[in-house]
């Protein structure tokens, strides 16, 4: 009968070769465990090794016991390692016997900051590069949301797009005449009233103020250093903000950057104060551009305009499909070949209206204009230029901006 103590046991622990990666400085306990079946008391010496040299005896903790069915032996073995150097990884072995388990310690690369380092920056950058397209698009963006999603503010009655006030001093005047009205006029299509009258004599506006203003959607103040001399400006300019404030949809002030960083008006305090209820805008040295800031943050500020798509005309007639040359803008017949005189247009020295000669009155024995006279006289441009024939026969309902000069009590 064979002897069981000569049969190899089984390795339970670890049940493969066991690889560890583990960082410099760990702590770490090598547990090697085998069974063998027999009851009588083998003596089996554990043994470890490194890298094929031989470690200690000492450096081990072996225990034995016996399986609850007293049928089996257990053997367990506990090897201590402190990693501490390079030198302390390697591979570690376990001999029991003829049963052998095998430990590979690897040292673990400590995970480095420069991957994180290098994703904040990336963050970073697009933050940066978010910011300064905000900060150079923002205008733009606004402004084509506004063009293509707004409100239309049409229908309302209004008959102006905004009311400018401005003093009498010759810079401003320059300034709205020149720049402000020729921009926003010709550029953008807008529609102004000027205005360089008080617009609050003592602090309340008057019956002229209520009147203009309420046919116009915005109200734009040309805030100078002489708009800030009137009486108002200096007496109650707090009482005549809510006024204005009243009669317009967040009225627009514009100030100078030369007068606005020597100004220390107690006007400009309370503009800055209320910014979300009043349009400040700052006229820089590089306003005048037309891609400038200044003109996209007063456009913004200005109701939204409808580019009508075709000739140049009255919008109320060219659906009408009238072509009377009184409701057309720019009529042909206004045109003149002759010489203006130097004092007016009332100097005409060729008539530009023609009109068949009144009829004249004689005896029988005048003579009668022979046909093929008045056929020469025709083609030699007495023929009218404007065919009045069928004036009764036109729409004219389609025009609402003129005035009847007959009273019905005339008819």
């Amino acid at each position: 009968m064979a002897d069981p103590c000569s049969v190899p046991p089984e390795v339970l622990v670890p049940t493969t070769n066991q690889t560890l990666e583990l960082a410099l400085g760990t702590r770490v306990a090598l547990n090697c465990t085998v069974r063998w079946a027999g009851t009588g008391h083998c003596l089996h010496s554990p043994a470890w090794s490194k890298d094929g040299q031989w470690l200690g005896s000492g450096g081990s903790q072996d225990t034995a016991w016996f399986a609850p069915n007293a049928s089996e032996q257990l053997l367990s073995s506990v090897l201590q390692l402190n990693l501490t150097h390079d030198t302390d990884f390697g591979v570690f072995a376990c001999w029991i016997s003829n049963a052998t388990a095998t430990f590979t310690l690897r040292r673990a690369e400590a995970a480095g900051h420069v991957p994180a380092v290098l994703a904040a920056l990336l963050v970073l950058v697009l933050l940066m590069l978010a910011a300064g397209l905000y900060v150079r698009c923002r205008l733009n963006v606004l402004l084509w949301y506004r063009n293509r999603y707004g409100e239309l503010e049409i229908n309302d009655g209004k008959l102006y797009d905004a009311y400018v006030s401005h003093a009498t001093a010759p810079d401003d005047r320059k300034f709205v005449h020149f720049i402000v009205k020729p921009q926003l006029e010709n550029r953008y299509g807008y529609k102004l009233f000027l205005d360089e009258q008080t617009i609050l004599p003592n602090a309340e506006p008057s019956a002229d103020l209520i009147m203009n203003v309420s046919r116009c959607r915005r109200l734009i103040v040309v805030l100078s250093v002489a708009y800030l001399e009137q009486d108002w400006c200096n007496s109650s300019f707090r009482e005549g903000l809510w006024r204005l404030l009243e009669l317009s949809k967040k009225p627009i002030f514009i100030v100078f950057e030369s007068q606005y960083r020597e100004i220390h008006h107690p006007a400009i305090t309370l503009l800055k104060q209320h910014r979300g209820a009043v349009t400040l805008l700052v006229w820089r040295a590089g306003s005048m551009t037309p891609s400038s800031e200044f003109w996209k943050e007063l456009c913004l500020a200005l109701p939204r305009k409808v580019s009508l798509q075709g000739p140049v005309g009255d919008p109320q007639t060219q659906l009408q499909e009238d072509k009377d040359p009184m409701l057309i803008l720019h009529s042909s017949y206004l045109d003149s070949g002759g010489d203006l005189h130097p004092d007016g247009d009332l100097g005409l020295r060729e008539c530009v209206f023609r009109s068949p000669p009144p009829p004249r009155i004689a005896g029988p024995a005048a003579p009668l204009p022979a046909a093929g006279t008045g056929d020469a006289q025709l083609r030699d441009g007495q023929r009218p230029e404007i065919d009045v024939s069928d004036l009764g026969s036109r729409n004219y309902g389609a025009r609402t901006d003129f005035y009847c000069l007959v009273t019905e009590d005339d008819i």
